[in-house]
Order: C-alpha cells, then sequence, then structure tokens
C-alpha cells in the first residue's frame, strides 16, 4: 500500500447516480471548499456526468471520495481508482463491497463476537411467501426493514404487524433485492466517528421522528445531536472501543462512522458502518471532529492524508 498525498491536484469525487445523490453533491462541495481553503487544486468530479476513465488524463493526485451510497460506497469506484493507480480516502475495495451490505455485515461482526441485533435477510423475491405472522412473533412483534445495500435511511421503515411487514418488505424492495429484517431496539442511538487510528467523542442522536429518517437527518431541525454524548466516561469509552472493533472488522481503513443503538437491557448494538459518511452542514463526523479540537478544514485535510492506493 502506497501513502498518497504530497502536493497536486485532488480529485472531489461527488454526485454520481446512487439514491444518496443530493447529499454526495452537498458533501462534495463543503470538501471542495475546505480543500480551496487550504491552497489544494481541486477538480470537481461527477461520474454521472463524465467517465471515471477521464481522471488519468488529468493529472490528478488523489481522489478525495465523496460518493454517498452505490457506486461510490461499495467498491467499484475504489476498484476501478486502483486500476488507474490514483490514490483514494477512506477504504479500499474489500472493506468498502462488504460495509456496503448490512446483512453480510451483520454476519461478520456476530462471527467475530461483536454485538447486533437479531435480523433475518431475505431475497425480495420471497417477500410473498414469507409467513409474517411467525417472523413478527420471532422478532418480538416490532421490527425494522432495511434494503441490505442502501444507505441514508433510504427505503427503511418500522413495522409492528404482520401486515405492516408485508407492506415494509415491499417498500425496501422498490430499493434492494436483499432486505433485512431486524429486531427493534428501543434505546437511544449513538454514533461514533473513526479518523486514522482512534475513535472520536460519540454523539447522541435524538429524534421525534419514529426513527432517524431520512427526513431527520437532512431535512428536519427537531432532530438533536448531542456531543459530548453525556455518557459516563466508562460506557463512552466502551462505545468508542466497540466502534473502532467493528470498523477494522469489516476492514475499515483511513475513516468512517460506526451507527450503534442500546437495547432494552442498555447494552449497545452495532447497526451499521458508513465508509464515506457525510460531510455536510449537519453530518456527524464533521461534529464530532469539532469536540475533537479539528474544524472541518483540518477535518478534511487529515483525511486527504491517509489516502492510499493498494
Amino acid at each position: 500500500m502506497t501513502a498518497a498525498y504530497q502536493g497536486g491536484k485532488v480529485a472531489v469525487l461527488a454526485g454520481g447516480n446512487s439514491a444518496e445523490r443530493e447529499v454526495s453533491l452537498r458533501s462534495g462541495k463543503a470538501v471542495m471548499a475546505a480543500l480551496q481553503e487550504n491552497n489544494v487544486a481541486v477538480e470537481w468530479f461527477d461520474p454521472a456526468e463524465r467517465s471515471i476513465l477521464e481522471l488519468a488524463k488529468l493529472n490528478i493526485e488523489v481522489a478525495f471520495i465523496a460518493l454517498h451510497g452505490r457506486g461510490g460506497e461499495d467498491g467499484e469506484i475504489q476498484a476501478v481508482l486502483n486500476c488507474l493507480g490514483i490514490p483514494f480516502t477512506g477504504s479500499k475495495v474489500l472493506g468498502c463491497a462488504l460495509a456496503m451490505d448490512k446483512s453480510r455485515t451483520k454476519q461478520l461482526w456476530r462471527g467475530v463476537g461483536l454485538p447486533t441485533a437479531d435480523a433475518l435477510t431475505i431475497n425480495a423475491l420471497q417477500c410473498d411467501n414469507l409467513d409474517a405472522e411467525q417472523v413478527m412473533a420471532h422478532m418480538g412483534g416490532r421490527v425494522m426493514v432495511k434494503p441490505a445495500r442502501e444507505g441514508s435511511s433510504i427505503g427503511m421503515s418500522v413495522a409492528t404487524s404482520a401486515a405492516e411487514l408485508r407492506e415494509a418488505l415491499h417498500e425496501a424492495a422498490k430499493f434492494d433485492a436483499e432486505l433485512l429484517i431486524e429486531r427493534w431496539l428501543s434505546g437511544p442511538e449513538y454514533t461514533v466517528a473513526v479518523l486514522g487510528n482512534e475513535a472520536l467523542p460519540s454523539i447522541r442522536v435524538k429524534t421525534p421522528h419514529v426513527f432517524y429518517d431520512y427526513v431527520a437527518k437532512y431535512e428536519n431541525t427537531s432532530t438533536e445531536y448531542i456531543c459530548p454524548a453525556g455518557l459516563s466516561d466508562d460506557m463512552e469509552q466502551q462505545l468508542r472501543t466497540l466502534a473502532f472493533n467493528a470498523f477494522m472488522a469489516v476492514g475499515g481503513q483511513g475513516w468512517g462512522r460506526v451507527d450503534i443503538m442500546l437495547d432494552a437491557a442498555g447494552q449497545p448494538q452495532l447497526l451499521e458502518v458508513n465508509m464515506v459518511p457525510g460531510m455536510t452542514a449537519k453530518s456527524l463526523v464533521p461534529m464530532a471532529a469539532k469536540q475533537h479540537g479539528l474544524s472541518f478544514s483540518q477535518l478534511v485535510m487529515r483525511i486527504l492524508a491517509t489516502a492510499t492506493v493498494d
């Protein structure tokens, strides 16, 4: 693995064709402004508008990936950049591909002894033949349904009955062929950013919505982000250690963010890991970095400094 940024032009990759395009554009613009503030030569690059192969002709030293969701966070763009020999920020092909798949990430975490809520994965073709009553009974009567390979809470919904479960599955199936049915977690939600070899201060996420959905993340002003999270020193350290171990278990590198909820007994349960977290004005990694003593501009430069190529 080759260390990267020593100066030169940086391509900010943002936009793309995923369901998270609009969020990605906002992240990319914020990153680009921070790089320009640090006198870095920047090339804006939207893979939805230009072939990624054009990067080979642009004298690019490093690619700063601000693409969220499929095509940017799932290992695809990372594989192309590897082939082009262009160092890039964040995790590499395997880590990104694995983390994008919530179902397989949960299976891996369970395999290495990390806590995560009970869940069932089904193919969208199984929706109409699923014994929804039995699933609801097994899962405690309330579940979260998710597309297995989407982000930003897209396609997610809560079900408290067999009829609602069937409806939620059909909604999730609009976004993915693999669907995750997860036991409901009733405790508060936290998120922990990882930067380099350390976990940053945890953030508690409070929303009046039933769960932290797309509107709560990007459109609603009633969502509260509490950092420091108000935890005891022991619990804060427990969450940070758990998040770092979860990130490393899936092959995370450079930076990322791990989402955690407490169960009814107050025990932390891993939800998912984000390999290209948001970098918008409302995003959580910049908030944790600020609590850690890093400005947004400094955070961007720290992320840039971790860029490598396999």
